[in-house]
């Protein structure tokens, strides 16, 4: 079947909808080592499904809870009794009950109690304070976690689960200037971070100036890399594109994100890859990726 793999976790700026267009240039040895410095969703990666891999992002809560997965501390038929549980819970006392697993994650940090906040939050977003605690208000339905539902997170996690079993992938919970001093030649770097100005907070913030040390770091690496950054929208264009970025490739796509409390709020943005080498592919256009299965 041609689908896209959707992680249990998303994230503000999923890649979903592009990931064909990224994967039709990622084209790099078998031997080589896929990493990923601004996780997130993982969205690309676990849908690019190399042999061996590192994903590594800032946020603790994401490593801890895939690295929770690679472990087996969390596994399918666990994370179902957990949701089963939690969502009787909310289904009975509502908002209520969201806020006290709430403030049960930020005493504890349960990587399933981040599922549970993630699945049953505002608009699905991730979001933390400068103290570093989740403050996502709930989503206001307390029938959240149906059966059908819960199936679905169960079936993204095991996903994830088999293939960090069959697979080498490593979770870390680093910087992205140190993973990238990890790649060589042989390998592909995917780079997916905030884009400045836009859907930022505590744990994600991004400036000028961190761009401008990803820009070196990527300039200086002997991998081949792609990196997903913004080009423009309604209102303005990123300048950096033509200054910063312009020794580089570029493929642009106009894309669509869903976040906003408003329809109106949720505005087209025209995406661009940036990448060290030509592009391989340059329209999404009867583009799919072949999904089969994991082994």
């Amino acid at each position: 079947m041609n689908r896209i793999f959707v992680p249990p976790i998303k994230c503000q700026g999923i890649k979903t909808k592009i990931v064909p267009l990224i994967l039709a240039n990622a084209e790099f040895r078998t031997d080589g080592i896929w990493y990923e410095p601004f996780m997130g969703s993982g969205v690309v990666g676990f849908n690019r499904r190399t042999a061996t891999a590192v994903f590594s992002d800032i946020n603790p809560h994401i490593i801890a809870f895939y690295s929770a997965i690679r472990t087996s501390q969390i596994t399918p038929p666990m994370a179902r009794a957990f949701l089963e549980s939690e969502g009787a819970k909310l289904l009975i006392q509502g908002e209520k009950y969201y806020y006290e697993v709430r403030d049960r994650f930020n005493r504890g940090f349960s990587p399933l109690d981040f599922l549970f906040l993630s699945r049953a939050c505002f608009n699905g977003m991730i979001r933390f304070n400068s103290k570093g605690e989740f403050n996502v208000p709930f989503c206001r339905k307390p029938q959240r976690f149906s059966p059908s539902y819960i199936t679905k997170i169960v079936n993204q996690i095991k996903y994830v689960w088999e293939a960090a079993r069959h697979y080498d992938w490593k979770f870390e919970c680093a910087p992205f200037d140190r993973i990238l001093a990890m790649a060589s030649e042989q390998d592909m770097i995917y780079c997916d971070p905030p884009y400045l100005g836009r859907h930022v907070d505590y744990f994600n913030s991004w400036t000028e100036d961190d761009e401008r040390r990803l820009y070196e770091s990527l300039s200086q690496t002997k991998a081949r890399f792609i990196l997903s950054t913004w080009h423009s929208n309604k209102y303005r264009k990123n300048l950096l594109l033509d200054t910063l970025w312009s020794k580089f490739y570029t493929v642009t796509k106009e894309h669509f994100y869903h976040v906003g409390a408003k329809e109106d709020n949720r505005n087209a943005i025209t995406e661009a890859l940036v990448m060290n080498f030509p592009p391989i592919c340059s329209e999404l256009k009867k583009l799919k990726v072949k999904q089969t299965s994991l082994f």
